[in-house]
């Protein structure tokens, strides 16, 4: 009876050594809280099943004007790792996320991008236009700092992590060849964006379209009527057929251009809704990166004269909450 006893200790202490090696094997997914629609789909394109992924901001949010709440801030302070834009993107949370830094593992994804690469703010000297994801080539570039935080927070994760991002980034490549092609079919004279809000700087820079927003950067600033009555004139000199409402900003604005140029013979025609600021329904297509993107493109394009079938629906990971 005693030898059964000894053995039973025996196991039972082997067992114990063990232990510590248990939660790796069967370890938890990573949790992860995302600022924004664009980085929670990077998040999840580059963790797979190893990260559990939570947005903030969904469909039609406005990243410029958006507080957190209290059921925000319980998620990030449980969360193993928070990811946010920077470039003064969420500018109401700044001072929660430097706070959260020191407590928390926090990383502004696109703060690190190299100046020589971004567009100066209008309103503000010491900063940058922080649409970066308007050109797919430079947010490849924040999809990498997205992949590297995940292997800083989960090291065994890595070499999936990497795997998952080398596909992602390939989608990316592809997608941005497809925009490349599709909107130069677009007559010279008709590459002209005329949107609510000033968003897509990088977008005209990427594919050589003069960009007209009708507010700055930020949708907290001002369209006064003097610059209504200045896109109206433009609009009307420059036979532009077609202005875009957005998904995450008021259309008042842009039905106030068409009912300018009516006014003065020239007929202009809403071309479709874009995703500026945040992605398209969850469950869709149009809500990742990759679907926001072509949507956008495949829209602007066919509004303006050029010809474009669609990127399609290469196998991207589509969340459902």
């Amino acid at each position: 009876m005693a030898d059964r006893a000894r053995r039973w200790l025996l196991v039972m202490a082997g067992l114990l050594a063990l232990a510590p090696v248990f939660p790796s094997m069967a370890q938890e997914k990573l949790k992860v809280v995302a600022t924004t629609g664009m980085i929670a789909d990077a998040a999840r394109q580059v963790g797979g099943d190893l990260v559990d992924v939570q947005g903030l901001m969904g469909p039609g949010v406005d990243p410029h004007s958006y507080r957190q709440t209290r059921t925000d801030i319980l998620a990030m302070t449980k969360a193993d790792l928070v990811l946010w834009h920077g470039l003064y993107l969420e500018a109401q949370m700044e001072d929660f996320m430097k706070t959260l830094s020191s407590r928390r593992r926090v990383v502004a994804v696109a703060d690190d991008l190299p100046h020589d690469l971004l567009l100066s703010h209008d309103q503000y000297k010491s900063r940058y236009d922080p649409h970066v994801w308007m050109d797919p080539e430079l947010w490849s570039r924040v999809v990498a700092v997205v992949r590297d935080s995940l292997i800083e927070a989960r090291p065994e994760g890595e070499a999936q992590f990497r795997a998952n991002a080398e596909k992602h980034l390939q989608d990316i490549a592809a997608l941005s060849d497809y925009s490349k092609e599709v909107l130069a079919s677009v007559p010279a004279e008709s590459r002209i964006l005329v949107t609510a809000h000033d968003a897509f700087k990088y977008f005209g820079r990427a594919y050589g379209y003069d960009v007209l927003g009708i507010q700055g950067i930020s949708t907290q600033s001002e369209a006064g009527l003097s610059r209504i009555a200045e896109l109206v004139d433009v609009l009307v000199k420059r036979k532009i057929r077609a202005v875009f409402v957005e998904s995450s900003v008021s259309d008042r604005n842009v039905r106030a251009l068409v009912e300018g140029a009516a006014s003065k013979g020239w007929k202009v025609e809403v071309g479709g809704q874009l995703f500026s600021d945040a992605l398209g329904p969850g469950c869709t297509y149009e809500g990742t990166y990759i679907g926001m993107i072509d949507h956008n493109v495949t829209t602007i394009t066919r509004a303006l004269g050029g010809h474009a079938a669609g990127f399609g629906e290469p196998e991207v990971l589509v969340a459902c909450s």
